[in-house]
């Protein structure tokens, strides 16, 4: 390690990957939106918040989580121009009101780290 590094991590540090509590309050506030699948999930981390990451394992461990709750459904679906069917999630009706309460977890976490 030089000097210089140290400066380097800070003017562009490395991305920060969820954990399963913050994933989870991360799903629950893209699947209040609609309907979505994994891989989907992980770009829209990428592409809204591009200082985030998260890796498979803790999506899918969120996930497992959040159906072993009854929070969140899955069904497959085949989408158009994708060649296999996609397992997608969504909140059900009954879990709207506690799925809200997480998801503002998740954006007071983004706007306390943010701010």
């Amino acid at each position: 390690m030089k000097l210089e590094d140290i400066y380097q991590f800070f003017e562009n540090p490395p991305p920060t990957y969820l954990c399963q509590e913050l994933a989870v309050c991360y799903l629950l506030s893209v699947l209040l939106q609609g309907e979505s699948y994994g891989t989907e999930l992980i770009q829209l981390l990428e592409t809204e918040y591009p200082t985030y990451r998260l890796s498979d394992t803790v999506l899918y461990s969120a996930i497992k989580f959040l159906e072993d709750q009854r929070a969140i459904t899955g069904y497959w679906k085949k989408l158009e121009g994708r060649g296999r069917p996609r397992r997608m999630y969504q909140v059900p009706s009954e879990w709207q009101v506690k799925a809200q309460d997480l998801a503002f977890l998740w954006q007071d976490y983004i706007n306390g780290r943010t701010n």
